[in-house]
Order: structure tokens, then C-alpha cells, then sequence
């Protein structure tokens, strides 16, 4: 679908000697080499995890996104360094009738096919097909707003207001770009978990204690979170009453460990035990620091 996307947005540009839609064109050429890339790294991400990657490979997915994004930005200069030059000499538009229909349908086809990538994405809690989704939704936009600028300067006669359109849509898939550098760069850095999972894992953890017959003698502080594209990480520290068995305390943990994943789907939770009456010595020495 990608390359039939780019025949008709290059066919398109090729009739009406548009640099807004030869610019469209070029980010579908990019839309494809991301859309490759992405799935390479989809199925490094998918790996099981080994002896020298312990916890997976689901970060790979965050070069995907990263590598998306850098994409994005340079097209988009591509984009501009052209379009600077059809403004300082304008040529007129040929044919837009064929031009605008064929670039109506590859829309189509582009609006079809994110959809089915956001579906896929929040399916799987996948950043690299969402960034694949969400680019795509880019170009719909753009294509739009191309169409719409065509049809302007068919009535107007202004032949400068389509390489100015051309470097509006180089702008907007900069902003895009960073978006998606950002977010992946994020990821890498081992960003908290979303503030709506968060909420999920407290609730789970209240209503764990609120189930149980010693649940008052039960507290759970010191949780840290992590992502990693598909899979989510949690560490926390339950607290028990001393004169309990280890067993016990075990199988309490056991318990909550796996109702903790039911809660929340792709969650890897790892819980330390600890007496109510101690603290855990990283947490002493970051309250002596401060």
C-alpha cells in the first residue's frame, strides 16, 4: 500500500508540476523507509529475553521511532531547501484535475491504513507502530492542506502560494520529528509509567490490603516504574509484620505479584520483603542526603 501511495502522490506532482505535491510525495518515500525499519525493530523487540539481555529487547522499538523521526527532519529540510527555490521562481500548475484525484485516493489509502496501525499499536502497546500510525496521520493533513492550497491557487492565480505551502508542510513534519525524537529519547531513558497505570497499580495494591484479614498490618512504599516498549516494569517494597514465617510473607508476595499482572497486562513486577519495622537501607541513605 505504501508504494502505491507513492506512485500516485509522484504521479500526482509528476501532472501538475505542484511542490506541494511533490513534497507529499517525498514524505511517503519516507513514510516506506520508516515503515521498514519499524518492523525490523518490532521484530527484534519480539525476541525472548537471553543471557545477555536479561530483560528483553523491548527497547528496541525506541530506535524505531528515534530513527522515524530523524527521517521526518530531514525530508522536511529537503522539502524546504526545494521549496525556497520554486518561490524565488514560480512555475506555473498543469492539470490539477487528474493531479488532485489521484492525491484524494492515496489520502484514502494513507487514512486506512493508520487506522489500522492505531488499532495494532494499542493491541500490542506498541510505540513503533504508533509512531509508524501517527506519521501516517502527518501526511493525511498534509495532504489536505495541499489539496486545499492547489485549489487556491488555481482561483487566485497566486503561483507563490504553492511552494509556500510546500514550506508550511516542511514545517509541520519538523514538529512531527521532534515529537517523535523526543518521545523516543524518553523511552531510552527509562521514563515512569503513565500516570493512568500508576493509578491502576495503587488501586491494586489498596484493594489487596482491603481483601485480606491482616491487610492493616501490610504497607507498600518506595515503587518505581519503568517502560520498555511493550513491557512495563514496577519495583516496590512490602512491608510485613516481623513475626511472620518467610513462607508466609512469600506467599503473600506471590499473590500480589500476580494480581499486580492481571491489573496491569505486559507488567513485571519485583517485590522486596521487608519488616514493618525497618526501612531498606537506599531509602535511609536518600533521606540522610536530604
Amino acid at each position: 500500500m505504501a508504494l502505491i501511495t507513492i506512485l500516485l502522490k509522484g504521479w500526482a506532482g509528476y501532472l501538475t508540476n505542484s511542490m506541494g505535491l511533490i513534497s507529499d510525495a517525498m514524505e511517503s518515500c519516507v513514510n516506506l523507509a520508516s515503515a521498514m525499519f519499524a518492523l525490523a525493530m518490532v521484530t527484534i523487540a519480539e525476541r525472548p529475553a537471553d543471557e545477555d539481555h536479561p530483560y528483553g529487547h523491548h527497547k528496541a522499538e525506541y530506535f524505531s521511532s528515534g530513527f522515524e523521526g530523524l527521517l521526518i527532519v530531514a525530508a522536511a529540510v529537503a522539502i524546504l531547501w526545494v521549496s525556497v527555490l520554486r518561490l524565488l521562481s514560480p512555475q506555473p500548475l498543469e492539470q490539477l484535475g487528474w493531479g488532485l484525484a489521484l492525491s484524494v485516493i492515496s489520502s484514502g489509502f494513507n487514512a486506512a491504513l493508520a487506522f489500522v496501525l492505531f488499532r495494532a499499536a494499542r493491541a500490542h502497546r506498541s510505540i513503533a507502530l504508533e509512531a509508524d500510525g501517527r506519521h501516517l496521520m502527518t501526511d493525511v493533513w498534509t495532504s489536505v492542506g495541499v489539496l486545499v492550497g492547489i485549489v487556491a491557487v488555481h482561483f487566485s492565480g497566486w503561483l507563490w502560494l504553492d511552494p509556500l505551502i510546500a514550506i508550511g508542510v516542511a514545517l509541520n513534519i519538523v514538529r512531527e520529528g521532534f515529537k517523535l525524537v523526543w518521545r523516543s529519547s524518553q523511552g531510552l531513558m527509562d521514563e515512569a509509567l503513565d500516570a493512568e497505570t500508576l493509578a491502576t497499580v495503587r488501586a491494586t495494591l489498596d484493594a489487596f490490603a482491603a481483601n485480606h484479614a491482616e491487610g492493616d498490618r501490610l504497607r507498600f512504599d518506595d515503587m518505581v516504574t519503568r517502560g520498555a516498549g511493550q513491557r512495563r516494569f514496577a519495583d516496590l517494597h512490602m512491608h510485613v509484620p516481623g513475626d511472620w514465617t518467610l513462607q508466609r510473607a512469600a506467599n503473600l508476595r506471590d499473590e500480589l505479584e500476580q494480581a499486580l499482572m492481571d491489573a496491569v497486562p505486559g507488567l513485571r513486577v519485583t517485590i522486596q520483603l521487608l519488616p514493618l519495622t525497618m526501612e531498606a537501607r537506599a531509602t535511609r541513605l536518600e533521606d540522610h542526603h536530604s
